[in-house]
């Protein structure tokens, strides 16, 4: 198979964890006889110091004729130190979003037996935890009309029937893949925004006779993936709830740097690490690649590449029971690897199993 993907590397770690997956990629493509065209195009603060814009019109045109985009992440200090700055680089992620109309971000949660010890959780809530967040991508907050002066600032927080019917749509059939399990997360009780999901939801609910669908406000539901995590199979929530809650599960899995997830919708789908720029990393050779290496699987399972696919995850599952880990997650005593290490450590894997 032949695929386009476009590169998107980012701020901070991102350069250093993409040649890392992109690596992987190639042998990958090696291995299994594939053909893998990459082009790089800039984003976040880098592309503010070039141009700036945090997503150049150059770089839209670099994604939306690619197949697929693998991204890392934007965020640079000047700006989180700057709340007055007009341009930032995480506006460039939500334009990437908003253009390539990927409204549906999958997050998968999951736990890895060799790592429960780095949770903070307890053993027994932890193993056979197994769920994926489903998160609005273009509406909401971050997209309603907006104002901020010295003495005043408001977001609107709005949806409509539309972009809410899509959301629960591709919930729903997610569901019915898996367990056939669907938690709709809200605040109802608070938010007419939340007042519709749920009334759209109940509506939708007979056409999936199959999946028992229930409802939780996020309050709640945050409390409950950390102390029942076993009890969630798929989980929907609206633009900001997801945001907050799916960076709470690293919890789960014990490091925000073993979380891949997809965005999905009209355009390109686009594939990234649910971790930050982590910019005062930037360099040093600390960051765990995993993330990106297995959203780098992701991005090959969505085109049907399943033994590909299946081939990361078993050199990253070798890579964390032989102790090939970043600072973050290693074992005490362990030996120490950096980021180039890991993922030349997973390369090798590929390459000889």
């Amino acid at each position: 198979m032949e695929l386009k993907i476009a590169i998107l590397a980012g701020d901070g770690i991102g350069p250093e964890v993409m040649a890392q997956a992109v690596d992987v990629l190639n042998a990958i493509a090696e291995k299994y006889n594939h053909e893998f065209k990459y082009e790089e195009a800039l984003c976040g603060a880098h592309a503010i110091d070039a141009v700036g814009n945090p997503y150049p019109d150059a770089t839209h045109d670099v994604c939306m004729r690619a197949d697929a985009v693998l991204f890392a992440a934007v965020g640079d200090l000047r700006y989180d130190n700057d709340p007055t700055s007009p341009v930032r680089p995480e506006q460039g992620l939500l334009a990437m979003r908003k253009k390539l109309g990927l409204f549906a971000n999958i997050r998968p949660v999951a736990t890895f037996d060799c790592l429960i010890h780095k949770s903070p959780l307890k053993d027994e809530l932890l193993r056979g935890a197994d769920f994926i967040v489903i998160r609005e991508l273009t509406g909401g907050m971050y997209f309603g009309e907006k104002h901020q002066d010295n003495d005043m600032a408001y977001d609107t927080d709005i949806y409509t029937r539309p972009e809410i019917e899509r959301i629960l749509k591709v919930s729903f059939e997610y569901a019915q893949k898996r367990r056939k399990h669907l938690t709709v997360v809200d605040k109802a009780n608070v938010l007419a925004s939340s007042r519709l999901w749920r009334q759209i939801a109940k509506e939708m609910e007979p056409l999936y006779p199959d999946v028992k669908t229930d409802y939780m406000f996020i309050d709640n539901a945050s409390m409950r993936v950390l102390t029942e995590p076993r009890f969630f199979d798929v989980i929907v929530t609206e633009n900001t709830f997801g945001d907050i809650l799916t960076d709470e599960t690293s919890c789960i899995t014990g490091s925000m740097g073993l979380q891949p997830s997809s965005s999905l919708g009209l355009h390109t789908p686009l594939f990234e690490p649910v971790h930050g720029s982590w910019p005062q990393a930037a360099g040093q050779n600390l960051a765990n690649p995993l993330a990106q290496i297995l959203s780098a699987a992701m991005l090959l399972e969505h085109f049907g590449l399943m033994d590909e696919g299946a081939a990361i995850r078993k050199a990253v599952d070798a890579s964390l029971e032989n102790n090939v880990r970043t600072p973050e997650i290693q074992v005490e005593g362990g030996a120490h690897y950096g980021t180039r290490e890991v993922g030349s450590w997973i390369v090798d894997y590929i390459r000889n199993n």
